[in-house]
This record gives C-alpha cells, structure tokens and sequence, in this order.
C-alpha cells in the first residue's frame, strides 16, 4: 500500500473520511482530545462549532463524521460536498438547542433504534431552526421540532428504517413549533409526519409514501396544506381536534392500509377541502363528528373522487357538511353511512350547484348542464352494505344482482335514498390543478384525461329517455 493509501485508510478510520473520499480539510484534523464543560468528547464537527462565535457561518468539508453533535449557539452550519454524519446505530445524531441554527446540506444517518428513546437525526429544541436540503437515512425519527416555532424544514429527504411499521418512528414531527414551515420534502418509510399542538403551520409541495399516516393532525389549528403528495400510506392525511384547517390541491392516491381513508377528519372544526385529487383509495374521505360545532358547515367543493372503494364515509356524527361541484367516478359505492343514520344533516347541493356523478342517468333537456331528474341513492345492496361491512364479498356477484333485482321489482322492500343531490351535473368538473401528471409522476396510473373520459362514457350512456321541461323534484315519477 502507498503512503497516500495508508493516510486516507488511516483517515477513515478516524471518522474523518471513506477510502477513495476527500480527506477533510487539514485544519479540521484533531491535534487533540477536546471536551465540553460537561466532559464530552467533540469530534471534528463540535470542535468547529465551539470555536464559532454566534452568528457565523461554519462550513464542513467533505468526508465521513462519526459523531454526535450538539449546536448551542445560533450559527449556520453548512455542508460543502458530500458530507456524511454517522451516528453509528445508537443515540441522536444533531441537536439544535440554540435559536437561530440553520443545518443545510447534510448527509445524516444510523441513528439509534430506541422507540422509548426517541432517537432523532435532527431535532430542535429552540425557535427559529432551519432545517434544509439535507438527506437522513436510516434514521428511527427524522426531524423533530419540540417548542421550535417559526422554524422551516425545506428540501430534505427523510428515510426510516427498515422495521415494521409500528416500530418505526415518525419522519416528521412537530409538537408545539407554530407559524413552522414544512415545504419540499420528500418523506418515506416512516410512520407519520406529525404536528401536535402546532397552530398556523404551513405545509406544502411534500411528498410522504409507504407509511403510516402521510401527514397527521392532532390540535393544530389554522393549518394550511396545499399542493402535497400522499400516496401508498395507510392514511393519507387525518385531521384530528384541529380547526381552521384547508385541505387544497393534493393529491391523495392508494392509500390502502387497515383504514386506508385519503382523507379523514374527526371532530374537525371550520374546515375547507378543495380541488383535491383523491383516486383509488379504500375510502376516498372518511367524516366522524365533522364539523365538530355549528359554526360553519364544513366545505367540499372542486374534487375529484375516482375509482375509490368508497367516495365519502360518513359516520351518523357528521352533521353539517356542503359538497358542491365535486365528481364522483366511478367509486365503487359513491357514498356510505358507517352504520345505522341518515345523511339528512348534510346536503350534496347548494343553490343550483350540485356535483357530478358517473352513474347519473338522468338527462338535461333543457341544455343547462343540470340533470332533470335528482340524482339519489337507494340501492338495496348498498343499505344492506352499510349495516353489514362483510357483504363487500358478494360485489359484482350474482348475489348483488339478484339483490337489486329484488329491490327493482318489489318497491316495499325498497329502502330510502341515503342522500339526494337536487341539481347534479352533467358533466364533470374541470380536474384540480394537481391532477397533471408529468411522466406518471406519483405512480397514479390514471391521467387527468382518462377520469375525464370515463365521465364522459357516463355521460354518453345517460341520453334522454324522453323529453320533458324543467328540473324533476324529488319524490316526482319522470
């Protein structure tokens, strides 16, 4: 072996780089054995930042650090190539417990496996942390904000180990850090990305697959989350004791575990869901006790539910609720009530906006874009369905046929509609902005012009039966 060789093995050895990496900067080399007040040992890293004073700009060269940092004055540390702290399969790795701290850049791996422990890649103890374009992997909890308002965590992707999903930790968390902002990040393998207690958070443009809940709620109220990816989770985003929250622009896709809801809410207060795609999820939104009080009705308008088990879920708790110009394709059930109740509480029109369903097969002789005849749900498979789950396995059998036909031809036996939309539309709405998919993007396997085309196909087969002026009110015979 050469001398350059053994200096770069040796090198490695030390932490301080990989072999066939470059060497980190000479100065950062240890000419000894430093230790805080507290008698810990710092590697190249800490030494750096215990020699900063607060408000500089720490920059680490390239090579591998095995090492647990702690940043206790507000500095900027940045990675310059390709830089890699290891925390070697036990503990935390970096500890942000000064205001101020920006962490950027970063290659952060192996924590420890410790749930009870929490072990953390990153994890802020004080206000204002950045947190960006870093990649954790491997890692048992991945950023985690505790009392760090006004912090940003941007650009960065977040791996979990590879354990069963109830003993991994969360990808993201944030417990009491308002006004954060949690944009750009791509998250997989966890369990959740979680906020608790957090008010006036926004979240946007993230990308969360394979874990528990993509994003979950718990008391966090004037939440905004616009424009985010959830897909292959067992939920996609669940709200939960919050309120003033907007749900607007994701895309929602598979999620299809135990619950497998795209959307849930529970007890979920002065809410507004729009322009959403939710495609192929066991249940496409699910509503238990929502909107949690009377203040406002809680808000449906301008999505796109397709090729779901279920569009909506109700539970008999869910009182209040508007959909208005959403479309409903081709669901396996379009809509369900999760036990014995009604749905008179909430209405599927509001003024002379209804929603669009695939399998409407009324007409619009009058050319207004509004179907003639009310658009209800009555089927007799379905009201047995909602009361008895375990008939799912009789779907699209003789036995579902022979039920309807049943229902069809002996009117007694007829249960009644479950909901009734007055003015449905005739055609489907145009997709939400989100629904463009660029290079099968997200693995959706549907584009925005083949939802469209299976709505049209509806369309196509829902021509007048015969003509007759003017809107056909509910109870009418056409």
């Amino acid at each position: 072996m050469n001398r350059v060789a053994i200096i770069l093995t040796a090198l490695g050895a030390m932490g301080m780089g990989e072999p066939g990496a470059h060497p980190a900067p000479q100065h950062e080399e240890p000419a000894a054995i430093e230790t805080t007040a507290q008698g810990v040992a710092l590697g190249a890293i800490g030494r750096r930042i215990a020699a900063a004073s607060p408000g500089d700009v720490v920059e680490i060269g390239e090579g591998v650090y095995r090492e647990r940092i702690r940043i206790d004055r507000p500095v900027t540390l940045i990675a310059r190539g390709r830089v890699v702290i290891d925390g070697g399969g036990s503990g935390d790795i970096v500890e942000i417990a000064a205001p101020d701290v920006t962490v950027r850049g970063f290659i952060i791996r192996n924590t420890g496996a410790d749930l009870d422990g929490e072990n953390a890649a990153i994890r802020a103890l004080a206000p204002r942390a950045t947190i960006e374009n870093n990649v954790l992997d491997d890692v048992l909890f991945g950023v985690d904000l505790r009392q760090s308002p006004d912090s940003r965590v941007a650009g960065n992707r977040i791996g979990g180990k590879r354990l069963d999903v109830a003993r991994r930790g969360d990808g993201l968390r944030l417990w009491r850090s308002d006004r954060a902002v949690v944009e750009d990040n791509v998250i997989h393998d966890g369990r959740d990305a979680i906020l608790w207690y957090s008010k006036d958070v926004v979240v946007r443009r993230n990308v969360g697959r394979n874990c528990r809940y993509g994003l979950h709620l718990m008391f966090s109220d004037g939440v905004a989350i616009t424009d985010n990816e959830f897909t292959d989770n067992s939920v996609g985003v669940y709200l939960m004791y919050s309120a003033g929250v907007e749900v607007a622009g994701n895309r929602l896709i598979r999620n299809r575990g135990p619950s497998g809801y795209g959307l849930g809410l529970k007890e979920t207060d002065r809410f507004a869901v729009r322009d959403n795609l939710i495609v192929g999820n066991r249940a496409g939104i699910y509503v238990d006790g929502s909107p949690f009080t009377p203040d406002r009705p809680g808000e449906f308008t301008g999505n796109t539910l397709a090729h779901n088990d279920v569009g909506v879920v109700f539970l008999p708790s869910a009182r209040g609720n508007v959909f208005t110009a959403n479309n409903f394709i081709d669901n396996v059930e379009q809509v369900s009530v999760a036990g014995r109740g009604a749905l008179d509480a909430n209405r599927f029109w509001d003024g002379e906006v209804g929603n669009f369903w695939s399998d409407y097969t009324g007409y619009d002789q009058n050319g207004d874009g509004v179907g003639d005849f009310v658009h209800e749900s009555y089927t007799l498979f379905e009201n047995l369905l909602d009361r008895e789950p375990a008939l799912r396995l009789f779907l699209f059998s003789p036995a579902q046929q022979a039920v309807e036909f049943v229902g069809r031809a002996i009117p007694a036996v007829r249960p009644e509609p479950k909901f009734c939309d007055e003015v449905p539309l005739m055609r489907p709405q145009p997709l939400p902005a989100c629904a463009v998919v660029e290079g099968g993007g997200g693995g959706l396997g549907l584009t925005g012009a083949a939802l469209l085309a299976a709505g049209a196909g509806v369309i196509a087969c829902a021509a007048p039966r015969r003509s007759r002026p003017g809107r056909i009110l509910k109870g009418a015979t056409p």
